[in-house]
C-alpha cells in the first residue's frame, strides 16, 4: 500500500483543541435526528458538507459546495502548512471496561480490487456510490476517513505511530467516546512508515462505498488516486467487532411458532428466559418475538445439512450470520439474496436491548440474535478471496468525520 502524507484542513475556529461540536460520524450512520442534533451544535459542524439537508427545489450537492467555500474563506477550517500523517486514538467503553485504540491518518492509492493491494470484505451497492459520487465532484472534499486493517506482526507501525506529546484536535462523540488527534511532521519518520507500508495489503473494514467512489473518480481524474484513509492493526488492542441483530418484518403470514418448528430440522430449539442477558454463542442464535423466546442451537449434523452456496469455505460457513443466514432466514422465511439486498424485510442493529424491545414491542415480527464476527474469522475469509455476508460486521466505535480533511488534488 503506498502511503502519502499531506497538508490536511482542520477547524481553527475554536479556542482549543476541542472540536467535538464540528466532527461527525460517517455518514451512513447518520439518522435524521442525529443530522438535525449535528446542526444544531455548529453552524460549522461538518455534517453540512458531509452530508447536507435535503432541501425542496434545491441541490444539495451544491449547497455542500458553497458552505465549504465560506468556511474557507473565512478562515475557520484551515489547511496545515505542511504535509504530515496524523496518529488517531480512540478511547472507548466496551463490556464495562475501557479500550484504547491507535493508528495513524495518511493518504493511501486506491486501486481496483483486482490488484489485490486493498480487499473488501463485504458487497456494496449502487445508490450509495451514486450519492458520493455527486457529492464528491461537487465539493473536491475529501471528508470521510475509510477504517482500514492492516498486519503489524512485529509492532513496528504501531512504534513509529504512537502518539507523543499533546494532541491537536480531540472530541467526544454522539455516544461519548474519545477520539484523539496528534500531528507528526518529521520527513524522517514519514519516510519510515511509507517504507513499512509499501510491501502490505490492506482490509476495508468500513468504508466499502466510499473507497469504491474513490476508485470511480480516480479514473475520471488520474491525479486524484490518493483517498483519505485510517490504518489500523489487525494484531492491536481495540479491534472490536459487534454484532449485527437482524431484525424480520414486513412478512406474510409470519408464525413464530411455525419457524420454530422448521428449524428444529437443523436445530435444537429451547426456550429462551431472558433475552436480555442472553448471550449468542457461536452457532446459538436467540429468536425473540412478542410472547415468544427461543434459542436455536446448531445440531453436530445441521452444518452440513444445510444447503451451502457453491464454493463457499467452511470457515465461511462457520460464521453465525451464515448460518443464519442460510440456515433460517433463506429456506425457512423466504429472504433472499434479493429481499436482502433491497432491504424490504431485515433491518439491522448493534444493540441486542434495542432488537429485545423491538420484537416484544412489536415493532418487528421476529428479532435474531447472534455473535458477532471475529476478527480471526474475518482475516481467514478475506484472506481467502470471500467476501463476508451482508452487513456481519459493526466495527466500534466508528471513526469521525471532521478531525482532519483532504482536498483531492492538492
Amino acid at each position: 500500500m503506498d502511503v502519502r502524507s499531506f497538508a490536511g484542513y482542520r477547524f481553527v475556529g475554536g479556542t482549543g483543541r476541542d472540536v467535538s461540536r464540528v466532527v461527525a460520524p460517517p455518514y451512513d450512520q447518520i439518522s435524521e435526528a442525529a443530522q438535525a442534533h449535528l446542526y444544531a451544535l455548529s453552524a460549522w459542524n461538518i455534517v453540512r458538507v458531509s452530508l447536507p439537508r435535503d432541501e425542496p427545489d434545491a441541490d444539495r450537492y451544491a449547497a455542500a459546495r458553497r458552505t465549504l467555500d465560506a468556511w474557507l474563506a473565512d478562515g475557520v477550517w484551515a489547511r496545515e502548512t505542511a504535509p504530515a500523517i496524523y496518529p488517531y486514538q480512540q478511547i472507548y467503553t466496551v463490556a464495562g471496561r475501557s479500550v484504547t485504540r491507535s493508528g495513524f491518518v495518511a493518504l493511501g492509492e486506491v486501486s481496483d480490487y483486482a490488484a489485490g493491494v486493498v480487499r473488501p470484505h463485504e458487497r456494496t451497492h449502487a445508490g450509495p456510490k451514486r450519492d458520493r459520487m455527486r457529492l464528491l465532484e461537487a465539493t473536491a472534499a475529501d471528508i470521510g476517513l475509510l477504517f482500514m486493517l492492516v498486519a503489524d506482526p512485529d509492532g513496528e507501525l504501531r512504534h513509529l505511530t504512537a502518539p507523543m506529546g499533546d494532541p491537536v484536535a480531540e472530541a467526544r462523540d454522539l455516544k461519548g467516546e474519545v477520539h484523539r488527534l496528534w500531528c507528526v511532521r518529521d520527513a524522517a519518520v514519514i519516510a519510515r512508515v511509507q517504507a513499512q507500508m509499501a510491501p502490505r495489503t490492506v482490509i476495508i473494514a468500513d468504508g466499502h462505498h466510499r473507497y469504491e467512489t474513490a476508485v470511480a473518480y480516480a479514473r475520471r481524474h488520474p491525479a486524484a488516486r490518493q483517498k483519505l484513509m485510517a490504518f489500523f492493526a489487525l494484531e492491536a488492542p481495540g479491534l472490536t467487532i459487534l454484532p449485527n441483530h437482524r431484525l424480520v418484518h414486513g412478512l406474510e403470514r409470519f408464525e413464530v411458532d411455525a419457524l420454530l418448528h422448521a428449524a428444529s430440522r437443523w436445530f435444537a430449539v429451547s426456550p429462551l428466559a431472558d433475552p436480555l442477558t442472553f448471550r449468542p454463542a457461536h452457532h446459538a442464535i436467540g429468536v425473540v418475538a412478542r410472547d415468544t423466546a427461543a434459542v436455536l442451537r446448531l445440531r453436530a449434523d445441521g452444518l452440513d445439512a444445510i444447503k451451502w452456496p457453491d464454493g463457499v469455505s467452511r470457515t465461511w460457513r462457520s460464521l453465525a450470520v451464515s448460518v443464519l443466514h442460510e440456515g433460517i432466514l433463506k429456506p425457512l422465511l423466504d429472504i433472499t439474496d434479493e429481499k436482502l439486498e433491497a432491504g424490504t424485510h431485515v433491518d439491522y442493529t448493534a444493540d441486542q436491548a434495542e432488537a429485545v424491545r423491538l420484537a416484544r414491542e412489536g415493532g418487528c415480527q421476529a428479532a435474531f440474535l447472534i455473535a458477532p464476527t471475529t476478527p480471526e474469522e474475518l482475516q481467514a475469509v478475506v484472506q481467502g478471496g470471500e467476501l463476508l455476508p451482508q452487513k456481519s460486521t459493526h466495527f466500534y466505535p466508528k471513526l469521525l468525520d471532521g478531525l482532519v480533511f483532504h482536498r483531492v488534488g492538492e
